[in-house]
């Protein structure tokens, strides 16, 4: 984004400057993907500034504004810019530490916070992020089905999931949105449960919880299966409960709505079959440069749905003697309508030794 994008963004806000130091705020602004820098914008000035390591990758990534490379302390290097730009009233995000907090409240500035400014800005995505999460879905598609092979009974659930990691990153995955998750049987009913070297066996839920990544966003999608056994009849039905729970939250998802009510889609279904009580966590979250980002779909979200936003929508039912399933796929709004950007098969797979 180029800077007086931005501060025409902040013109209402009666500030003289804005202050950004989350790093993947920074990355969304400037395209700069190392791991130090700040910014400071003003009506006249887009300032990036990072240390010597980072200068020559800042010099090709960083675009529109002017680079700044700090010479000794980061705070001497962010008092200097405030008082030489005349700041007397500064814009700053509510997630920075509380120590930084002070320093910049010695700098004789007035303090104006911006809560989730720019990740409010992050939740409509342009046609390069639209690209590279559609590519991240792709490479963690691609990843599963080759892992795919090796879901039975006898493997354990950490042995599988070292092989899903090794295939992510096979296909161009620089780093994994979060530790992929293969739980069974009763592990299943914990939704992030994390992998043992428990054995799959006859009968259980498997729930593969797994994400790929391009060009720094992610993306975010559940399977899970069956291993065919004894008694596996209220097991069949549970799983086609959830499916009908996602299938109706994905019909609700449309622009204009409040993200409760793609919940409420799901969670109202669920109630209705009698599972309330195991389905505890949100329907879905938005997905970009972090795996959690706004919207939240859940039941206190009032924010608006409209066209560009990408989210997941992932009801369950956990139970504990039984297991847990979760069908977890990514949407995007579109002309409206949601579309679904996942593509692996959502109905009941039993999977036969």
């Amino acid at each position: 984004m180029k800077p007086e994008n931005l501060w025409k963004s902040l013109k209402r806000k009666n500030i003289d400057g804005f202050f950004v130091s989350n790093i993947k705020n920074i990355r969304y602004l400037t395209g700069f993907t190392g791991s130090s820098g700040f910014i400071i914008v003003t009506k006249d000035k887009g300032l990036f500034f990072t240390d010597f390591r980072y200068k020559e990758q800042a010099a090709q990534e960083v675009k529109h504004w002017e680079i700044v490379i700090e010479k000794g302390k980061k705070t001497g290097s962010l008092s200097r810019a405030i008082k030489k730009l005349g700041i007397r009233k500064l814009g700053f995000e509510t997630s920075i530490t509380y120590s930084l907090f002070e320093i910049l409240q010695k700098n004789n500035a007035g303090m104006f916070p911006l809560k989730n400014y720019i990740e409010k800005l992050r939740k409509y995505k342009n046609e390069e992020e639209i690209n590279n999460i559609i590519k991240a879905i792709e490479r963690a598609q691609d990843a599963f089905l080759r892992v795919m092979p090796y879901l039975k009974s006898g493997i354990k659930e950490n042995e599988l999931a070292l092989r899903l990691e090794y295939e992510l990153k096979k296909c161009g995955c620089r780093n994994l949105p979060f530790d992929v998750i293969v739980a069974s049987g009763k592990n299943s009913s914990m939704p992030h449960a994390r992998p043992t070297d428990k054995t799959i066996k006859e009968g259980d839920f498997v729930i593969i919880d797994w994400g790929g990544e391009c060009n720094g966003y992610f993306s975010d999608m559940t399977r899970t299966f069956l291993i065919n056994g004894k008694d596996i009849s209220k097991k069949i039905q549970i799983y086609k409960i959830v499916n009908k729970a996602r299938e109706k939250a994905i019909i609700a998802a449309k622009s204009g709505v409040e993200a409760k009510e793609i919940d409420s889609a799901a969670r109202d279904f669920i109630k209705k079959e009698g599972y309330s009580e195991f389905f505890g966590h949100a329907t879905g979250h938005g997905i970009g440069l972090n795996v959690h980002e706004a919207p939240s779909i859940s039941q206190r979200s009032r924010e608006g749905i409209s066209d560009s936003m990408i989210f997941t929508i992932e009801p369950g039912i956990y139970i504990n003697e039984i297991g847990g399933v979760r069908i977890e796929d990514m949407v995007m709004i579109k002309d409206g309508k949601a579309l679904v950007l996942t593509t692996l098969p959502r109905d009941i797979e039993i999977i036969n030794n």
